[in-house]
């Protein structure tokens, strides 16, 4: 059977590929045949996989920093910072795949 973390790794490797089909494809087409119908399905899932995806990483970020906290309070100061430099980060492609999917709208 496999373990939570081994399906999790899978669906996190699995949500960019399928974010990127269902946004890219009307955002970079030259034209769209007709506004709206299958433009704002693809768009709808689109940010919801991404925000989906964001969500998990940053949850899983802050659960490794508090982990590493817990077992080291001396380094708390040291994790800070890149912690919140990563969550930045993922916020910032989270962000972009609203602007992606807007765009194609």
């Amino acid at each position: 059977m496999m373990k939570m973390r081994e399906i999790s790794n899978k669906i996190l490797t699995a949500l960019p590929v399928l974010a990127a089909t269902m946004v890219a494809t009307p955002a970079f087409a030259q034209e769209a045949a007709a506004k709206g119908g299958l433009n704002n399905l693809g768009a709808a899932i689109g940010i919801g996989i991404a925000a989906l995806g964001g969500a998990l990483g940053q949850g899983k970020a802050i659960s490794a920093m508090l982990e590493s906290y817990g077992r080291n309070p001396s380094v708390g100061g040291k994790l800070l910072t890149p912690m919140l430099i990563g969550l930045a980060f993922v916020e910032s492609l989270v962000i972009l795949a609203f602007v992606i999917a807007y765009k194609s709208l």
